[in-house]
């Protein structure tokens, strides 16, 4: 695999809404039924630390970017984390090497927690995840439903080691 990691830009939305779309059609990867507009996504999501894995060629193969979890000032070190790998690169250590650049440049943001919301069937994001240093908090029950059932959510979380000591 010869990816690089660097930062989003808005030319990459197309191929970063079409690799979120196919996160969508698995129904192991969030509540969303569509993917959204940019202007949508990007009001959702915090301004640093975006993202994108690229081949070679230049092509995304995935994307990361964080999320707030709350607008109040106590919660301002906390986000919510977002990684998806097109579905022909999934496998492939993409995951990994976005995850781990989202904790790096999520400290150097000054941000202490990251958190993570993974339906218990995606067994290789909560992989992903415990490989990255977040752990399971718990499960919260029968959260919310997607396209009729009931789903329950893991909640991972890590703590910076070096921000909010």
């Amino acid at each position: 695999m010869k990816c690089r990691v660097g930062p989003m830009q808005p030319s990459d939305w197309e191929q970063v809404r079409t690799i979120y779309a196919q996160g969508i059609a698995t129904q192991q990867a969030t509540f969303e039924l569509i993917a959204s507009d940019w202007s949508t996504w990007d009001a959702a999501r915090l301004p640093v630390p975006r993202l994108v894995a690229q081949d070679a060629n230049g092509l995304v193969t995935g994307w990361g970017a964080l999320s707030p979890v709350s607008s109040r000032c106590v919660y301002a070190g906390v986000a919510e984390v977002s990684v998806y790998v097109a579905e022909t690169w999934r496998g492939q250590g993409v995951g990994g090497l976005l995850l781990q650049a989202l904790v790096m440049q999520s400290e150097a943001a000054g941000l202490w927690t990251l958190q993570a919301g993974i339906f218990p069937e995606n067994i290789a994001s909560i992989a992903l995840h415990h490989a990255c240093g977040f752990r399971t908090v718990g499960c919260r029950e029968r959260l919310g439903q997607l396209n009729g059932f009931w789903r329950d959510v893991l909640l991972l979380e890590r703590r910076s080691m070096v921000v909010g000591v």
